[in-house]
């Protein structure tokens, strides 16, 4: 009896080694090494909430941030080359580079959307100035993306619950979402990309989950088991979540799985406080905005 009690105890302890030893190799190590005080800022300069990070062709890094000279921009070596942003910026959140080279960004706090040239001239501004639901408002609208075709889309995130669809010139084409736990639902949907597949990927940030859809709605897939603040893809197309509440970035495979984590709660290089969106160069460098850690942080690859 004794010996059957042995026999089945070892093997369920072999099974849960097994369990355990695979569970903790389905993420590989961080192919990530900090690279500590890389931005070179203005003396005096200081910088609030850090929002977002995005990189241009010309290998140039857009910074995004709730402070004075909000949008900054440095060169690849980390030197500072020109600012903008005071006069029309009420609080900083998304920002993205289109194809073209003009910065996108979204403000939480006049409810707008706004692009920009390079060097900072007004090309486009949406929205009205107040919170609502029109299909001309946005209520703090979070992040956008960008279509094949040159329409775009909008994450009108923590007040609306919705992705509104918008031709390349900005007339409204149509929106999808509303607020709830459900397929097709949203609670706070906070960052948006699109895959070389066309997917809309969403971001569905206190539902802990992201929702795929088509270009036009249709409600496609789910990956769950993070808290989606920032989407990026690298180079090479590979998905990266910046996990604000684990204090992590989190690589993704073409179906949700998660190849890799790295990160911890902490001020040291490596370490997050609230990571809330990310960018990639052209080299693979990683770049991450932190909200509570009020600093940018660079990774390149090992």
């Amino acid at each position: 009896m004794k010996n059957r009690i042995w026999t089945a105890s070892r093997s369920l302890l072999f099974i849960l080694t097994g369990v355990l030893l695979n569970a903790s190799s389905a993420a590989e190590p961080a192919s990530f090494r900090p690279v500590p005080d890389f931005f070179k800022f203005p003396s005096g300069w200081t910088l609030g909430a850090c929002s977002a990070v995005s990189c241009d062709a010309k290998e140039e890094i857009y910074l995004f941030q709730r402070g004075p000279h909000p949008l900054q921009v440095f060169d690849k070596t980390g030197n500072h080359l020109r600012s903008w942003g005071d006069e029309t910026i009420g609080m900083a959140h998304g920002l993205r580079i289109d194809k073209a080279g003009n910065i996108w960004v979204t403000d939480i706090g006049n409810h707008r959307v706004f692009k920009f040239d390079r060097d900072g001239k007004l090309l486009l501004a949406l929205g009205t100035g107040k919170a609502g639901t029109g299909n001309d408002q946005f209520d703090r609208p979070t992040d956008v993306a960008f279509g094949p075709d040159g329409e775009f889309y909008v994450s009108d995130g923590y007040g609306n619950s919705r992705v509104m669809k918008f031709s390349p010139s900005g007339a409204f084409i149509k929106s999808w979402g509303t607020p709830g736990k459900d397929k097709g639902e949203f609670n706070l949907p906070h960052a948006i990309v699109i895959d070389s597949a066309g997917r809309v990927i969403v971001g569905d940030r206190e539902n802990k989950r992201i929702q795929l859809f088509d270009r036009e709605g249709k409600w496609l897939d789910m990956w769950e088991g993070f808290s989606p603040f920032g989407l990026a893809f690298d180079a090479r197309g590979a998905l990266f979540v910046a996990d604000g509440y684990a204090n992590e970035i989190v690589q993704l495979d073409s179906s949700g799985k998660i190849t890799q984590r790295f990160g911890q709660k902490g001020t040291a290089p490596g370490q997050f406080e609230l990571p809330h969106m990310l960018g990639f160069d052209s080299a693979g460098n990683l770049y991450v905005a932190e909200v509570n850690g009020k600093r940018f942080q660079k990774f390149a690859p090992k």
